[in-house]
């Protein structure tokens, strides 16, 4: 299969980029919450610990929810599961995607003690997805209407809007990320990473690398991060870096999902973007042509 053409900044994208988001970002999302939501009571009702209301304006306060009713916060649980896998089987897609997201909203803000980079990117994902036709290829609602109407033609591209904010999302992040490690300590300490192996999320993995690597090992690790977070933009911008920058990318998180035990949720949905938004597209043909030939 021919890769269509990408070239140009406005110019069509291949509707594979936007339906992997659609598949795979939902179920790292849900992986992170599910620990969270599987105690619902005594996270979003007063059964457990919620931040209480202020008597008086602040801005650390600048919004609060009320606690759920018990029944209420279960309902909202089932419900946040449910529309977050209905999104990935692209079924009912439009409604299923903008119920995720608004209840992704609502948990992000009711308990902000609780919330995490995952929470809030995961937010923004299924927001943007909402505004997005994803659901229109591979997913149970594309299978429907290929069953009922098979004269009808199924879409191959999509507007360049649609992929181009997830591409621009993934690249700001690693972009600001960098400008804000260089402004930190990441240039004038050495062992910024290796001292983040002796805290609280430490694996059996961590350990195991922390006692095997040699010291400068770190400080290399420490300075490909840097240049590959800072350099992003130029990494992905270059079709001749573009390959690299995947790799490289992929193999950071799943050495950050791996030595830093819950943040395997964060790296599997930043994993998930990096793979929708720049693996080469018949990587991702091949595969959702597979899951689409399974589907009858």
């Amino acid at each position: 299969m021919s890769e269509p053409n990408e070239t140009g900044l406005l110019a069509p994208q291949p509707i594979e980029r936007l339906e992997c988001v659609r598949i795979l970002a939902p179920l790292a999302i849900l992986g992170f919450l599910s620990s969270r939501l599987v105690h619902i009571e005594h996270w979003v009702t007063e059964t457990g610990f919620v931040v209480p209301k202020l008597d008086h304006a602040s801005w650390k306060q600048p919004l609060y929810i009320s606690p759920l009713p018990v029944g209420l916060a279960y309902v909202v649980a089932l419900t946040t599961v449910a529309s977050g896998v209905a999104t990935a089987l692209g079924y009912r897609t439009r409604m299923s995607s903008g119920i995720f997201a608004v209840l992704l909203a609502y948990l992000a803000l009711a308990d902000r003690l609780e919330t995490f980079t995952v929470n809030k990117l995961g937010t923004v994902v299924a927001i943007a997805l909402y505004a997005t036709p994803c659901g229109a290829r591979y997913g149970l609602d594309a299978w429907r209407r290929a069953k009922t109407t098979p004269e009808e033609r199924v879409p191959t591209h999509v507007t360049w809007g649609n992929v181009r904010f997830f591409q621009a999302l993934l690249i700001g992040m690693y972009f600001t990320s960098g400008i804000a490690k260089i402004r930190g300590d990441w240039l004038s300490n050495s062992g910024v990473i290796y001292s983040h192996l002796h805290d609280s999320y430490q694996t059996a993995f961590t350990y195991f690398l922390a006692t095997s690597v040699p010291a400068f090992g770190w400080t290399v690790f420490q300075s490909v991060t840097l240049i590959y977070e800072a350099g992003a933009p130029l990494w992905f911008s270059l079709r001749k870096t573009r390959l690299v920058a995947l790799y490289v990318g992929l193999g950071m998180h799943a050495a950050i999902g791996l030595m830093f035990g819950p943040v395997i949720w964060f790296s599997l949905l930043m994993s998930a973007l990096l793979l929708s938004c720049f693996a080469p597209l018949p990587w991702l043909s091949s595969g959702l042509d597979r899951i689409w030939k399974r589907l009858g």
